[in-house]
């Protein structure tokens, strides 16, 4: 995705519809949007993604998002490249504000909530979803009973060895 492609899953929240009450939302991929985000993250298969969101608002310009998502994919195996299955269920919060109150920001909420500058007049939570799902992604999928072969011979003097030995017998080492 570049910054000009519509993001896959994209769920927009008018900050104008996030009042004194928290705004609450279960928003679900569709078939479209599982396969896009599925060839976004290299994954042969997202099959499902959902997710309930609730949007706060922190004063004026502040509005925390607190999220719980779910999802069933398949990834390939680091090792035989066969197909492996997988859920998450991760729970997140976001904060966003107006680009210039990141720094006031930092110090009003706990370590483990990243900062998100608003852009426009409304809230991604379709995307913050996504990119949350992203980070929530097993880094080293492997196939149960998939295994390198770790005894691979090596020359005791190093895997170059016999290319520099014509060096060495030059020489006279």
């Amino acid at each position: 995705m570049t910054n000009t492609d519509p993001p896959e899953f994209s769920r927009l929240v008018p900050l104008a519809r996030i009042g004194t009450d928290p705004f609450h939302q279960r928003i679900t991929a569709t078939e479209a949007e599982r396969a896009a985000l599925a060839r976004r993250f290299g994954l042969p298969t997202l099959d499902r993604l959902y997710a309930t969101v609730e949007l706060t608002r922190r004063g004026k310009k502040m509005f925390l998002l607190s999220a719980a998502l779910a999802a069933e994919f398949v990834q390939s195996c680091v090792v035989s490249l066969d197909p492996v299955g997988g859920t998450v269920s991760e729970q997140f919060k976001l904060l966003y504000g107006p680009p210039e109150m990141e720094e006031e920001a930092g110090g009003n909420v706990e370590d483990e909530i990243a900062f998100e500058p608003i852009v426009g007049n409304a809230i991604d939570v379709g995307e913050a979803v996504a990119q949350q799902f992203s980070l929530a992604l097993p880094l080293f999928p492997r196939s149960p009973g998939a295994t390198l072969d770790a005894e691979v011979p090596m020359d005791e003097a190093g895997p170059f060895a016999a290319a520099l030995s014509p060096l060495r017998d030059r020489r006279g080492d």
